[in-house]
């Protein structure tokens, strides 16, 4: 295994720690909104922490970019960890066991390493570039499907960007049509990583962090996939929409994203 990739699994299982402990505590669990319908709890900063204390103390010259404390560690550092303590927050909250901790090393702007744990049921997705994607040490292959037709999807609602709910709309009324069923379960990374695993056909999504998506989209590509914008691009890092399936369904998510795709979103 890639050495700094052992380090992330380490980093992402201290936090898990920090999350299984916690989650159905409601006693013990500080919740506060930073933005409309955008929750942070006391568990999302003690997992970053774990994270960062564990990054640090093997790498202390790189630089960690993480939701809820910003840039930590050498700023100017090739080196850049990104990551997400707690995706899935407000799943955590209300009680649902549907949540990951993401992490990603990019070097150099490329993504390097990427790991996806989701502490409640231990599943740990990880990968390399250039080595494959695997699922707690098992090789795992993106789905096969030729068409939208017989798929299963995921997706998300805007719903920190509601100003795009109708655009969102008429792409999901679209993409409906062709395909078997859509599920929207509040987890990006593990969106991600379900489409690495076959579990979901394809998975679109707009306005993302470089957080919800870095450690997904690396385990997604290694596992077959292809990642795009909506107009079929790379700018996903930042435009925050991002397609991913294997090559033929993301063909397919595409021609329907784009029959009613705002310029606002065409990026």
């Amino acid at each position: 295994m890639h050495p700094m990739l052992n380090i992330a699994v380490r980093a992402a299982r201290n936090a898990g720690q920090v999350i299984a402990k916690n989650f159905g505590d409601h006693a013990n669990v500080q919740t506060a909104e930073k933005a409309k319908n955008d929750l942070v709890t006391n568990v999302d900063r003690e997992a970053e922490q774990a994270i960062v204390s564990t990054l640090l103390k093997a790498y202390p010259d790189h630089s960690i970019i993480g939701e809820e404390f910003g840039v930590q560690g050498n700023a100017d550092s090739e080196y850049q960890w990104i990551i997400d303590p707690l995706d899935g927050t407000t799943n955590f909250v209300k009680g649902i066991p549907h949540i990951a901790v993401s992490i990603a090393l990019r070097v150099k702007g490329r993504t390097e390493v990427g790991v996806v744990f989701d502490p409640l049921r231990n599943e740990l997705f990880t990968a390399s570039r250039g080595n494959g994607a695997q699922l707690n040490g098992y090789r795992i292959r993106v789905g096969q499907s030729k068409s939208l037709d017989g798929t299963v999807l995921a997706t998300s609602f805007p719903h920190r960007h509601r100003h795009y709910l109708d655009a969102y709309k008429k792409m999901f009324d679209g993409i409906f049509t062709e395909c078997a069923d859509i599920r929207r379960a509040g987890t990006a990374s593990l969106d991600l990583a379900y489409v690495a695993a076959g579990r979901v056909d394809g998975y679109w999504e707009m306005c993302l962090k470089p957080w919800d998506l870095a450690a997904g989209e690396l385990i997604a590509r290694e596992a077959g996939a292809l990642a795009t914008d909506f107009v079929g691009g790379h700018n996903f890092y930042t435009s925050g929409n991002i397609v991913c399936g294997n090559p033929r369904v993301v063909k397919c998510l595409l021609a329907k994203i784009r029959e009613d795709l705002p310029e606002s979103l065409a990026k």
